[in-house]
């Protein structure tokens, strides 16, 4: 973009031949399958990401080649093992690119090597249990690609209170903008910690539970009938939402 603006100033292209160029360089057309929105991150904040799952693993890695050629990475969500194994193969002769494959958050990170995301500033990540860690992940590494500093407290459920109490605190004392709360079961947590903090909550329920209310729905209905304000509440397993809302949380903190 700031070429085509040099180019304008310069009297090099016109106007109307500026706004064409930069119309067509938002959108990347992949063969026939898919068109990715290389403006994306400028635009919201939050790059694209690719949701792997309905896709072959061909079709995954044809994407994530793409973006991470024009922008450096690609981040993939509900990635399988397979995914992973077709993008080494595909970057195996670009030695510049990375692929780093997290199998507990199934996402996967095409990066090219040496490349950082600049830090905006930190949030929390709790996980009720230890079931509730693979989505709690998926937050984690979502956020910070979106330039967040981490900081994760896991398995610090209510048949616990008490261990809730000391990563509470360090979140507190290291002003996080946010605090993702990531739990099953009845979903209590983040009402718990929705009144004890003064920055935005958001919760996430989890596909953890017995019969009856179970997969999520109980934690769902839970979290969206809470009487502690500041919860916001994402859908079941919906780590990337969570990280992402997370990340626009931290804009609006740096702001003030």
């Amino acid at each position: 973009m700031e070429e085509i603006l040099k180019k304008v100033a310069h009297g090099e292209l016109s106007v109307e031949e500026a706004s064409k160029k930069l119309k067509s360089e938002r959108i990347k057309k992949i063969k026939d399958f898919a068109r990715i929105d290389l403006s994306r991150s400028h635009r919201t904040g939050i790059p694209e990401i690719i949701f792997a799952e309905g896709k072959s693993s061909r079709e995954v890695a044809d994407i994530a080649v793409a973006h991470s050629t024009a922008k450096d990475f690609a981040l993939i969500s509900r990635a399988r093992k397979e995914d992973a194994d077709e993008l080494k193969k595909r970057v195996k002769d670009l030695e510049e690119f990375e692929v780093d494959y997290n199998k507990v958050a199934r996402t996967i990170l095409v990066k090219r090597r040496g490349y950082t995301f600049e830090k905006r500033g930190k949030i929390g990540i709790i996980a009720a249990g230890t079931a509730d860690i693979p989505v709690a992940e998926e937050a984690r590494v979502v956020a910070e690609v979106c330039g967040c500093e981490v900081i994760k407290a896991y398995d610090v459920g209510i048949a616990g209170i008490h261990r809730l109490a000391a990563p509470l605190e360090e979140l507190v004392k290291e002003d996080v903008a946010a605090i993702v709360v990531v739990a099953g079961m009845e979903g209590a947590l983040p009402s718990v910690v929705a009144g004890l903090v003064d920055v935005p909550v958001i919760g996430v329920p989890t596909s953890v539970g017995y019969g009856l209310g179970g997969k999520g729905i109980a934690a769902l209905l839970s979290m969206l009938q809470s009487c502690a304000p500041g919860l916001a509440v994402v859908n079941i397993d919906n780590g990337v939402g969570a990280g992402t809302f997370a990340a626009k949380c931290v804009v609006q903190h740096r702001k003030k």
